[in-house]
């Protein structure tokens, strides 16, 4: 760990989940909070050895990406719930698993998702492949019991169909993968059910080597939920699941592909969830940020809860001027269409990131720390870009404190030029009203 960063952690501020957290169940809230912001307080929590984490140099495509599309889909989009509908509702597993009689989404195109992510000026795609009910989304021949895609109902492979239109369209292709089931007894007690336990992790080695051999070059492994009877941490069950040895399997199919720290082995990036606000400083370690456009629930839900495009951008902003990429999550319906009214929302997001993409994409936080509630920066080459994400109340200006940089000139990114003053207490930027944009005000800097 490096030194300070526990420090600079701490200054993160966490807010409420909103009307998804009223709703969801205890075990469901403690797998939120779990995630919210224990990897960025404690970076590099979990095991590790030599080798199986990625150099910097390799972790630079990640960090440039900026935004991608989370998709979580799967039988849960039948009951339209959420995700975590079986354990909340106490489903049996039998009879949770007559739902795979009803899974034949008609509609369903992997390319339509690719293009809609390709429209809302997203890089990458994470598609869940098997959350906690168990169910795969692909041809698993280690899925326990047959129960997956191919040999119900679908008899369809989704992540083939995923992975394959993830290329053509020219994203970058991650896979979400939970080592938990709900359907094993030995999950909640492994200690006490260790060859029904057992049974479980022969499936998720099975289904990830799967997962890693048999879908071409995968960019990002996503693991979830790699804690033990929904308790302490996911390094906490490294005892049992022995992600060494886990992803050292990976590594021999995947030797470049990114991996989230959720294994209970140390991460190539930290992860924060949840539609909490980004704030404090810079982090300087790559992180990404996941959230919901429907802040409902991440699988399909008829209660919406969608985000505004203003409270998107600004999520955008403060995580990328924090130096994090952001992954947006989606849930399609039964039929597997993401609903309309989410894909006009995210055309807007790829308007604004047609005109302002250069702020964004393949940039590094700073050189200026972000000022909470107000402004932050990105930085490219020669160019300084600042997002306002709200100018205080009766002003337009900005005081930029020295960076040992003259700021030569500026303008709003694609308009006009600001004017810019200097002192011995840094620089000055003054904007007119009519410069001033209520999504978000972009700036371009030239320093030397």
């Amino acid at each position: 760990m490096k030194p300070g960063i526990k420090l600079l952690m701490s200054l993160f501020l966490s807010l409420p989940f909103g009307v998804y957290a009223q709703n969801m169940g205890a075990d469901e809230r403690k797998s939120m909070e779990k995630a919210n912001y224990a990897g960025l307080k404690n970076p590099g929590n979990g095991v590790s050895a030599a080798g199986l984490n990625l150099p910097p140099e390799k972790m630079q495509w990640w960090e440039d990406q900026k935004f991608g599309m989370f998709i979580h889909w799967g039988l849960y989009a039948i009951p339209a719930t959420g995700e975590w509908t079986m354990f909340n509702q106490k489903i049996p597993a039998d009879e949770y698993a007559k739902l795979a009689d009803q899974f034949k989404p008609k509609n369903f195109d992997a390319n339509v998702w690719a293009k809609v992510a390709k429209d809302a000026g997203m890089k990458y795609m994470v598609m869940v492949s098997r959350h906690h009910d168990g169910f795969a989304m692909w041809n698993s021949a280690a899925s326990y019991r047959h129960f997956d895609s191919w040999e119900t109902a679908a008899h369809r492979d989704f992540v083939k169909e995923y992975t394959n239109a993830c290329r053509k369209a020219g994203l970058k292709a991650g896979i979400y993968y939970s080592p938990l089931d709900w359907r094993f007894p030995g999950y909640f007690d492994p200690k006490g059910l260790p060859e029904n336990a057992a049974l479980m992790k022969k499936q998720t080695y099975g289904q990830v080597e799967e997962l890693m051999k048999n879908y071409g070059k995968i960019d990002i492994l996503w693991y979830d939920g790699g804690w033990l009877a929904h308790k302490g941490s996911d390094a906490d069950a490294a005892w049992f699941w022995e992600p060494l040895k886990l992803n050292a399997m990976v590594r021999k199919y995947q030797p470049d592909i990114v991996i989230n720290p959720r294994s209970g082995m140390v991460g190539d990036f930290e992860t924060n969830e949840g539609g909490a606000a980004v704030k404090g400083p810079i982090i300087p370690i790559p992180w990404e940020k996941c959230l919901n456009l429907n802040g409902s629930s991440w699988g399909y839900n008829t209660t919406q809860n969608l985000m505004s495009l203003k409270d998107i951008i600004t999520m955008l902003v403060n995580t990328v001027d924090r130096g994090g990429n952001m992954l947006l999550n989606i849930g399609p319906d039964p039929d597997g269409v993401i609903p309309p009214a989410h894909v006009a929302r995210l055309k807007e997001v790829g308007t604004w990131l047609k005109k302002y993409g250069e702020s964004i994409y393949a940039t590094r936080p700073g050189p200026f720390q972000p000022v909470d509630g107000f402004y932050g920066a990105t930085q490219k080459g020669n160019k300084v870009y600042i997002h306002i994400v709200k100018m205080p109340d009766g002003s337009s200006e900005i005081n930029l404190p020295q960076i040992g940089k003259t700021v030569t000139s500026g303008k709003v990114l694609g308009g006009m030029p600001i004017k810019i003053l200097h002192d011995q207490s840094g620089t000055r930027l003054v904007l007119t009203t009519d410069q001033l944009d209520p999504l978000c005000t972009t700036l371009e800097l030239n320093v030397k």
